[in-house]
């Protein structure tokens, strides 16, 4: 592991760059927001970094693309930035239009993590939240492992309580097989192992359907071009600008099992998600418009890059037919997600 500065957020904290190489892949971290910053794996033209990034600390504290961070306490939207849990009412904050998005305006996106090297070639990542920070009941820690094993690397998420609250985390990774620079992103061929969805109204908050993908555009089943379909009059992809849709992963939710596959056609690279999460966010960069230049100066343009984010449903403490995710004192949230190359 390699830890070097890498810069000074507004308020003064220092923040550091970490790298990972087992030799198959290299991965590039950053203490603040647990970021995953970059990870170049082999295509058949020579390594290719495959995640979005950017070069100076100060572009990361101006984008809000939450781009490759580490984001909680609550990933994805709460409607009206309002839940009940165990009876009381919380409020959060509201950060995107009406509702509560990533853990609000300071999640832990904008935190700097406390580093220790795990094992032979990994990092964990920990902090802390206080009873009622951005609206949520408890105080939390929160750790995430980034490892590589051969070809992959591991998410491993921890999370633990001393008041019943809820949690959902999740890395926020812009992925272009083709290369961070290599401009749109929406030839790259995606396979999603879902059968179903949760449709969205507007505000992207969930009706609470789960509905068949069969016979619609929201179907991955087979590998399709991100971007065959995408601007098909179809209302889903059209309250969304594209695709940016939480799919029901098939399978036993706390199993580690394959979520999706993407696949760069100029660099012949392929990923595989596995997750023992429930759900999987498919955001295709519909918003990314607006994004400072990213690493070497490279564009970060709308559709320049997809997400793949394993996660709980959004809106899901508002939703009791959907998997539920609080967290009580004693137990422990934890979760896995593999990206592997």
């Amino acid at each position: 592991m390699e830890r070097t500065p890498f810069g000074t957020t507004r308020d003064g904290r220092a923040v550091d760059k970490i790298i990972l190489d087992n030799g198959t892949l290299r991965c590039s971290l950053l203490t603040y927001g647990a970021t995953l910053r970059g990870l170049v794996a082999q295509g058949k033209r020579g390594p290719v970094d495959t995640v979005l990034g950017f070069d100076h600390m100060e572009d990361y504290e101006a984008q809000d693309k939450f781009m490759g961070a580490v984001v909680g306490r609550y990933a994805n939207r709460i409607a009206g930035g309002r839940f009940t849990l165990d009876g009381r009412s919380y409020t959060l904050a509201c950060n995107d239009g009406e509702n509560h998005l990533h853990g609000g305006p300071m999640g832990f996106f904008s935190k700097v993590w406390e580093a220790e090297p795990w094992g032979e070639c990994g990092v964990t990542f920990s902090c802390e939240s206080g009873d009622m920070e951005e609206g949520y009941p408890g105080w939390i820690k929160a750790s995430v492992t980034y490892c590589l094993e051969g070809g992959a690397l591991r998410l491993l998420y921890r999370a633990v309580t001393d008041r019943t609250t809820i949690c959902n985390l999740t890395n926020h990774a812009y992925f272009n097989l083709n290369g961070h620079s290599a401009g749109g992103a929406m030839d790259q061929l995606l396979t999603l192992c879902a059968s179903r969805y949760t449709p969205v109204g507007p505000g992207s908050i969930p009706t609470g359907e789960i509905a068949p993908v069969e016979g619609t555009p929201m179907d991955f089943h087979c590998p399709t071009a991100i971007g065959a379909r995408i601007d098909r009059p179809f209302r889903q992809l059209e309250l969304c600008s594209g695709y940016d849709h939480n799919w029901v992963v098939d399978g036993e939710p706390g199993t580690l099992r394959l979520a999706a596959v993407l696949e760069g056609v100029e660099s012949g690279i392929r990923m595989e998600v596995e997750t023992t999460l429930p759900g999987i966010q498919f955001y295709a960069g519909n918003y990314m418009a607006g994004c400072p230049a990213g690493k070497i100066g490279a564009k970060c343009g709308r559709r320049d890059a997809v997400c793949l984010e394993t996660q709980f449903f959004p809106d899901t403490p508002n939703r009791p037919e959907f998997p539920q995710c609080v967290l009580r004192p004693g137990e422990v949230w934890e979760h896995e997600t593999v990206f592997r190359f």
